[in-house]
Formats: structure tokens, sequence, C-alpha cells
């Protein structure tokens, strides 16, 4: 019985590792302290921020998510960075141009394709959430995908890891969150539509 017991111990911890699989521990735990980060920025931005630009965040912002994979997510959206927190308490850009690609297995790949900083990597399903782990990097740069950095990396003033949660409100309006980004803010979110 304690033999099964030990296996059954051993088979839920490696489940465990593998459900977390090619995440970094800095960004797991970046995404386990996501309500934190969110409500610090948040207050920053909301207090501190331009009438617009609180609009704009309460805009990127709304709406319950919904299911994020299906195959009209895949090709073009207009995007716009929304940084909260830290250097100013909110900033709102204009919009980029970004890129969904549905994979052989199942998870999407994304791009943000301009602007100068930039981002690219792959969202997948992590205990029941939408998660993107990628690269953010000047747009000048060709850094290494997410998996092929250094074990212990997180930024070097140009390149740097990102995490965060995607969130799917309908088939012309998404989000990215990123919880404690490397750089600048607290909290970004990535507002999507088309």
């Amino acid at each position: 019985m304690r033999r099964l017991a030990a296996l059954l111990a051993l088979l839920v911890c490696s489940g465990a590792a593998l459900a977390q699989g090619d995440l970094r521990p800095g960004d797991a735990a970046r995404l386990d302290r996501f309500d934190a980060s969110a409500g610090s920025a948040l207050m920053q931005a909301l207090s501190g921020g331009a009438p617009e630009d609180v609009a704009a965040l309460a805009k990127a912002l709304s709406g319950t998510a919904q299911v994020a994979f299906d195959e009209t997510l895949a090709g073009d959206w207009s995007c716009r960075t929304m940084k909260l927190g830290g250097l100013s308490p909110l900033l709102v850009y204009t919009d980029f141009k970004c890129r969904f690609t549905l994979r052989p297995d199942g998870s999407f790949g994304f791009e943000k394709l301009t602007g100068s900083q930039r981002t690219r990597g792959t969202i997948t399903f992590r205990e029941g959430r939408a998660i993107y782990a990628g690269v953010g990097y000047i747009a000048d740069e060709d850094p290494a995908d997410y998996a092929d950095l250094p074990a212990d990396f997180t930024s070097d003033g140009r390149v740097q890891t990102n995490v965060a949660v995607f969130e799917r409100v309908s088939p012309t309006r998404a989000r990215l969150m990123f919880p404690a980004p490397a750089v600048e803010s607290d909290f970004d979110i990535l507002e999507l539509t088309r």
C-alpha cells in the first residue's frame, strides 16, 4: 500500500512539473502573482492615468473571457500596448500589427509584427488558462526562441522573457495580460482587435 501511495505521489508531482513544462520558474512565479500585480498596477493607472487612457483601459478590460481557441483566431489583428504602473501610472500606445498562427499541435503562435518593442511566442492551455510564453525584444534584435534562452535568463534590457494570460472576449476582441514584465512597467496589456 505504501508503495502504491508513493507511486501515486510521484505521478502527481511529475504531472505538476509537466503542467508548467517549458515555463521558467521566474515566469511561473509571475503568473502565480497575477492578481496582486494586476491590482497594484490598476490602482496606479486609475489614480494617475489621463482620462482618455483610463477610458481605453476600461474598454480593453471589458467583456467576459470566452473560449480562447478556435480556427477564427488565426490571422492578422490590430494590437496596442498599455503599460500600467512603474515608470508612469498609465501609457496607452497607438495600434500596431499582430498575428496569430494555428500550429499543427493545436497551440497558437503569436507575434507582434510592428513597433519598436515586439514579442513572439506560443499560447497553450495550462491549468485551465490560455498562457502565452514568449520573448520580448527590441525591433532590430533577432532573439532566440523562449525555449532556447538560458535557463536563468530574464532580461538583458533588449531581450526579455514574456509570460501572459490570454483572454478572447469576442470574435473581434482579445487581450494578452503580462504580470510584472521585466522592463518599464508593473503590468502590461496588449489589446487585440479586428
